[in-house]
């Protein structure tokens, strides 16, 4: 199978004259090829806008039919994917978390992207072994990467349709960490299969160097950059700075032989949660985060256009059998994994749900990771071929058919569901925040000497109006709704009050660490804190 991605074809090393020729002629013919898929992106848009149907959707759509109109063969370059695109979506995911808010949630992540990734795994693995007759490696390999689930998919449904902030949470956190957990558990079992065998404590061992190995490396470097964009004043350097970070740190990572994934990780968290909410300007924030914004929009219509380009429908149906059985086994996966083990969450955290627990277990759709890690299988591995059509066929239907169920799910579940005072209390706090905002960043213009004292006060003047309209109906709101259904706070309070909470549990644990406080004191004060974010209800 091709996995050229948009590369130019060989040719002959002894002639460079040769060479330089061809490549000039193939110059024109690429650009036309980036424009046609462009344009095919443009007109998918578009079309989902209108259907109401998720974009990556459309786009794996889209690719099938195009491959025979095409001037050249295109298709999945695993390294260009894991070595550029994957660094990008992965930074840019990062950059955009609140660690408070990941903080928040961490157990629920952590059961799903750890034990959760494991079980499905296995599950699939004994399927696809016993069903199929594939030996565990290979077994084992389809098992990691379908298990694997892709954020980009399941958050452009999100979207669409609006879900609670805890549940969304949840899902960016755990696609955030099991994308590194399955390039670990990949190359682990790449490893075994070059070495021919491996024990226990040698492969524990090996995951537990190549994944805190990661963490290291993308903190350190993520830390020495911050005094570096602190010192920026000019936003496009800093730009730059941040791509360097993302694709460097992943570089390094690999050379050092840890975890790029898990590296990127943390290096995008520490300079989106530390080094971005200290920069001078509010525009050069935004400009950062646009450009984030826009290089992951770009990789990931590229990706899942190429993934509709790469998929042949009819190399798939005439192994429509072994695929039906692998997509069963990746929702049974899925379904054990999930209500399982969220089911025993109440007994140490907040309970998620059971609602939540049906978005989760059909929001387990499949994307560029998985395509990209099968068409990483190394040539020699017997099967290798056959588990590229059960991974590409069970890749199509989560983004087709659990694409377009998921939107139905939610709103026949009715999560999506906002109502109407707690919309109302929401408006008027983005008017807050965006007038306080706006009033500090008059505040760093005047000092820098940009503003007069006259022009200062009359725009600083306008702004606290809105402030104080803002502030009394929002009290006004507060008051109207401080007993919502069945006698209890309403939401929107307890949104603040956990917020609170969370603050005042890191504080206590602050001073514990700094030996300010007794040890038992701590304990107990954090332990009426837990009790107390368990009676809230869920945002």
């Amino acid at each position: 199978m091709a996995t050229q991605f948009l590369v130019l074809q060989q040719v002959p090393l002894d002639s460079s004259a040769a060479a330089d020729s061809q490549m000039v002629g193939d110059i024109p013919e690429l650009a036309i090829l980036l424009i046609t898929l462009l344009l095919v992106a443009t007109a998918v848009a578009l079309v989902t806008q209108q259907l109401r149907i998720p974009y990556v959707t459309g786009l794996v759509l889209a690719g099938l039919p195009i491959t025979d109109f095409l001037s050249r063969r295109v298709g999945l370059d695993p390294s260009l994917v894991l070595n550029l695109f994957l660094p990008i979506l992965i930074f840019d995911a990062a950059i955009n978390t609140d660690i408070s808010r990941l903080r928040s949630t961490f157990k629920p992540i952590a059961i799903l992207a750890g034990p959760g990734a494991v079980i499905s795994s296995a599950i699939i693995a004994a399927v696809v072994k016993f069903g199929l007759g594939l030996d565990w490696i290979p077994a084992l390999l389809v098992g990691v990467i379908l298990a694997n689930t892709d954020t980009v998919s399941i958050i452009a449904v999100f979207k669409e349709v609006q879900v609670p902030s805890r549940l969304s949470t949840i899902v960016e956190g755990e696609t955030l960490f099991n994308d590194a957990a399955a390039l670990v558990s990949f190359n682990l079992l790449l490893a075994i299969y070059t070495m021919g065998q491996i024990t226990f404590s040698q492969g524990f061992q090996e995951v537990l160097i190549v994944t805190l190995g990661g963490g290291l490396v993308g903190g350190v470097l993520g830390y020495l950059c911050l005094p570096i964009f602190l010192r920026l004043q000019d936003p496009l350097s800093s730009l730059l700075l941040t791509v360097a970070l993302a694709l460097g740190t992943f570089q390094i990572s690999q050379f050092l032989g840890v975890s790029g994934a898990v590296a990127v990780v943390v290096a995008g968290l520490l300079f989106g949660n530390l080094g971005l909410p200290r920069s001078a300007s509010a525009s050069d924030r935004i400009t950062l985060l646009s450009f984030w914004q826009y290089a992951g929009f770009i990789v990931n219509t590229f990706i899942f256009l190429l993934i509709g380009i790469e998929i042949n429908p009819l190399t798939l149906w005439q192994t429509l059998p072994s695929i039906l059985l692998v997509i069963v086994a990746y929702q049974l996966g899925r379904i054990i994994s999930v209500y399982s083990l969220l089911g025993g969450l109440r007994w140490i955290d907040r309970p998620v749900p059971l609602p939540w627990q049906h978005v989760l277990v059909l929001g387990n759709i499949k994307g560029s990771l998985s395509m990209a890690l099968t068409v990483g299988i190394p040539l020699t591995l017997t099967g290798r071929d056959f588990m590229v059509e059960l991974v590409f066929g069970a890749v199509l239907f989560s983004l087709v058919i659990q694409g377009l169920a998921l939107p139905w799910l939610i709103k026949t579940l009715k999560i999506s569901h906002v109502p109407a005072v707690t919309q109302e209390i929401g408006t008027l706090q983005v008017q807050l925040i965006a007038a306080k905002a706006a009033q500090e960043e008059l505040d760093t213009l005047l000092k820098a000497g940009v503003l007069s004292k006259a022009v200062y006060e009359e725009l600083w003047a306008f702004y606290q109006a809105k402030v104080a309209v803002s502030e009394r109906v929002l009290r006004d709101a507060y008051n109207q709704s401080r007993m919502g259904r069945g006698g209890h706070p309403n939401r929107q309070l307890d949104k603040i009050r956990r917020q609170l909470l969370l603050a005042e549990k890191g504080a206590v644990n602050t001073a514990l660490r700094k030996r300010i406080v007794p040890e038992e004191l701590v304990q107990s004060y954090v332990k009426d804190l837990d009790e107390r974010l368990l009676l809230l209800d869920d945002d």
